[in-house]
């Protein structure tokens, strides 16, 4: 572009059209792309573009708006995923995201109508149900991992959750005995990931066990009798099974996002420039719009 295309540009105040065009985005990737727009020179772009907005203005007097919102660039992710890396949670759920807005726009699109020149890009979208299912039934949230995303994940939390109902069941008839005025308070609380109780400094040697810390004032032990350290270090293994199975279960998500990428990224495109089309469509200030 010329110093002078440039200055008519803003002479225009295209700058802040743009801006107006990017609020009508659903995605942050559409908003972006609406801001780099520039005017087209070639009669046939020009035309092409404007039947891309008119099938876009009928759509959306038939249907509403196609769902976009919650797509995230993916392409970073997918590249890591295929050379190996085990992708996190957040970057597992961006991608289910992206493969459930696929899934949407396909069905936004079927049905009954006028065909329009902006069919094939909902017609393009491969989407994928199965990957999508999997990774939103293995993923409750970037904190947690379901106890379904594998047998192994299930019967390792079941004994976790059996071996600390042991521990704190041990700890409970403590705090209900005659020891219990050793205690700082009758609570069970953690320390380095194990149980253990608060111990007023001057009866610490009464309760046999493992110091895991003191308080500040040096007033507290909190200890692990050892009555539960045999159990409070089976719960400690169960727990690092449990992380090892969660980071397998992770990579084998991602090796079938990598299995996936190019129809992965494919959708994204896709996805993005319809938002661009619906985006203009929304600006034109009217939903009586036509094929020219």
């Amino acid at each position: 572009m010329t110093d002078l295309f440039e200055k008519s540009i803003q002479t225009l105040e295209l700058p802040r059209v743009l801006e107006l065009l990017a609020a009508q985005a659903a995605t942050e990737e559409g908003k972006d792309r609406c801001r780099a727009l520039r005017p087209f020179t070639d009669p046939d772009d020009v035309a092409r573009l404007q039947r891309e907005t008119s099938a876009a203005c009928a759509m959306i007097v038939l249907k509403g708006t196609p769902p976009l919102s919650g797509i995230r660039p993916v392409a970073a992710s997918l590249q890591r995923a295929d050379m190996g890396g085990a992708l996190n949670t957040r970057e597992l759920l961006d991608i289910a995201a992206l493969l459930r807005c696929a899934r949407s726009a396909k069905e936004y699109a079927a049905g009954d109508r006028a065909k329009s020149c902006i069919d094939h890009l909902f017609a393009s979208l491969q989407a994928n149900r199965f990957l999508e299912d999997k990774i939103t039934g293995s993923i409750l949230s970037e904190e947690e991992i379901a106890d379904a995303a594998s047998p192994e994940l299930a019967d390792i939390r079941r004994h976790i959750r059996a071996s600390a109902s042991k521990v704190r069941d041990i700890l409970q008839r403590l705090i209900s005995s005659s020891q219990s005025k050793y205690l700082q308070e009758s609570i069970i609380t953690m320390r380095s990931g194990r149980y253990v109780v608060p111990v007023k400094s001057e009866y610490k040697n009464e309760v046999p066990g493992l110091v895991h810390d003191v308080s500040g004032s040096g007033g507290t032990f909190f200890i692990e009798p050892m009555a539960v350290v045999k159990t409070n270090n089976e719960l400690r293994e169960l727990q690092s099974r449990e992380e090892k199975e969660i980071d397998r279960i992770l990579r084998e998500l991602s090796a079938e996002c990598a299995a996936h990428k190019v129809d992965i990224a494919q959708d994204y495109d896709l996805l993005i420039l319809i938002d661009c089309i619906f985006a203009r469509a929304r600006l034109s200030g009217t939903l009586r719009c036509s094929e020219p």
